[in-house]
């Protein structure tokens, strides 16, 4: 593949591409600001969509008989999944980034690191938002108010224990809910941001143990690593966001 995402009219792009654009892949993470990259990236030539080119995404986001949040189906149900994890993310990162000690508890070099990793994860947030908010128009996952146990930012072990957990998580959610994606080009894209999730993965299992960035709990006996369900994600993840989350029907037809 080359080094650009290939824009709107090419050879390959006769299926449903919304989201693609000729922003360099090297340059993603490099926006000067998260929110404008993220738009960007989603947004760079949208006039010429019409209704026809967009996928088929269903109405989702409603609230449950019991107060939860539905976070919807087929692939707006997927979009809005990876959204809320998106969001814990860049949530946790934002807060570990503004600690005025975190070169002290973390380490120069590690908290460089985390800093950087907040950028990433504050542009996979936001381009989940403006993709679902361009092509689902009112169904984008409402904000949602993350919560942690009273000690998270207070040492090293608490902050690294908690950003493996979520890294961890995160990429078993990409593997597990991409086989539930219709649309090629959020494949496509969901594959290219697990791939940094899975570098964060790494990164941050070694600075808990070293050697361990792929150890058997995380790739299993035939070099795969491991994939979860929407429903095992979510449960994992409610500890940490205060607002209860459905996502029973997601990516169902």
């Amino acid at each position: 593949m080359s080094d650009n995402l290939q824009p709107r009219g090419s050879d390959d792009s006769t299926l449903a591409q919304p989201l693609y654009t000729p922003i360099k892949r090297r340059s993603f993470f490099m926006y000067a600001g998260a929110t404008a990259g993220a738009s960007a990236l989603v947004l760079a030539g949208c006039s010429d969509d019409s209704d026809d080119n967009k996928p088929n995404l269903p109405k989702g986001n409603s609230t449950t008989a019991n107060g939860a949040i539905s976070l919807g189906s087929g692939d707006v149900g997927v979009l809005n999944f990876a959204y809320a994890l998106e969001q814990l993310e860049a949530d946790f990162y934002a807060k570990v980034a503004a600690l005025p000690n975190g070169a002290t508890i973390l380490g120069a070099t590690a908290f460089t690191f985390f800093q950087q990793i907040a950028k990433h994860e504050a542009i996979h947030r936001d381009f989940f938002k403006a993709a679902i908010t361009r092509d689902a128009a009112g169904q984008t996952l409402r904000g949602l108010t993350p919560k942690y146990p009273a000690a998270t930012f207070t040492d090293r072990a608490n902050i690294l224990a908690t950003a493996k957990t979520f890294e961890d998580l995160g990429v078993s959610a990409y593997n597990g809910a991409g086989k539930l994606i219709k649309t090629p080009a959020y494949l496509v894209l969901a594959g290219q941001i697990v791939s940094v999730e899975a570098r964060h993965a790494a990164y941050i299992r070694d600075l808990v143990t070293p050697g361990s960035f792929a150890a058997d709990d995380v790739v299993n006996a035939v070099g795969l690593d491991v994939a979860r369900t929407p429903a095992e994600v979510l449960a994992a993840a409610q500890d940490f966001i205060t607002e209860k989350l459905d996502g029973s029907s997601v990516g169902v037809n």
